[in-house]
């Protein structure tokens, strides 16, 4: 009797602290800057209504842009964006005081994609290509591929057409000769008949390409929420890779992908590219400083940690007893 009855009371208390999470809902802004599958995790997240598990009232807000998603954190307008290791250096090089405490891909996930009579990276010189923005990830990756074909930067045009969809329409309208762009847009560029001259995550390096920051203020003042918000994001980017059916709803829904065969191919591609535990690669972040040590000097004075806050990554892996 007795034991039946302290097994009553402790279900009674786990239901009401279940209850108090789930209904004392913390409200949380966070943004996601492009229509690409690396940003999978937080769509996945609200689409399982995984951060309402873990107590967040979470806001998508979309800024299409890193450094304007840094901005807005600066601000205080949200609370978290989506953000590419180059444009995060960069700010807390000018005393920013950001750190990344997920990472979503530490691959630059995009393809060089070219018109069919273009057979190699050579053969851009003197062409437009289409980027997202001067400092995106797609301008890094850009000048990665393009730079590995001995071209300088006075040896071609680049054009920002804001959007990685832009990208592929200006493409098809005959306006660029080439674009870098990510799944599932490489997908339907191909489809199309374009070529792929440059698969940047399988032939480019380790580098920060994807990841998730927020202000150092934001963290010391909200610590559980950051906490949660990990927790929420890395069981998006577990479900993702785990169930198929769900991340192809996901992919069709957030993504806009009708096509079985494209959205099977950006599947497939983030799969394996997305990080699981959502580390942020130390490697892919001391790439990041080496590539911006020529305009930020100040690059050669910190290191890949300064940037980064892995801890509640690491206390996510240390419950699954995989450290």
């Amino acid at each position: 009797m007795a034991q039946r009855v302290w097994r009553s009371m402790i279900g009674i208390f786990f239901l009401a602290s279940f209850s108090a999470e789930v209904w004392a809902q913390n409200p949380v802004r966070i943004n996601w800057t492009a229509v690409t599958g690396a940003q999978s995790g937080l769509f996945m997240a609200a689409q399982e209504k995984l951060f309402k598990k873990y107590g967040l009232d979470v806001e998508l807000i979309h800024i299409p842009s890193s450094s304007r998603g840094i901005q807005a954190i600066l601000a205080g307008e949200i609370a978290f964006s989506f953000m590419d290791g180059s444009n995060a250096a960069q700010a807390n090089l000018k005393g920013a005081n950001l750190a990344l405490v997920a990472g979503a891909t530490n691959r630059q996930v995009f393809s060089l994609m070219a018109k069919s009579d273009i057979k190699r990276i050579v053969d851009l010189k003197g062409k437009k290509i289409g980027i997202t923005r001067v400092g995106s990830s797609t301008h890094t990756s850009a000048l990665f591929a393009l730079g590995s074909a001995g071209l300088r930067p006075a040896d071609y045009q680049l054009l920002p057409l804001l959007e990685v969809p832009n990208i592929f329409t200006a493409l098809s309208a005959g306006q660029i000769d080439a674009g870098v762009v990510s799944p599932p847009t490489n997908a339907r560029a191909k489809k199309a008949g374009f070529i792929e001259l440059m698969n940047v995550a399988k032939e480019g390096p380790e580098f920060v390409s994807v990841a998730i920051g927020t202000s150092r203020t934001y963290i010391r003042n909200n610590e559980e929420t950051v906490r949660r918000v990990v927790r929420a994001y890395a069981e998006g980017v577990q479900t993702f890779k785990t169930n198929k059916s769900a991340a192809l709803k996901m992919i069709q829904n957030q993504l806009k992908v009708k096509e079985p065969d494209i959205a099977e191919d950006t599947y497939n591609q983030f799969r394996e590219y997305l990080e699981y535990p959502p580390y942020v690669s130390r490697k892919g972040m001391d790439a990041v400083l080496a590539d911006i040590v020529e305009k930020e000097p100040s690059a050669r004075t910190v290191k890949a940690d300064d940037f980064l806050d892995m801890r509640f990554v690491a206390e996510l892996d240390k419950k699954t007893g995989r450290k």
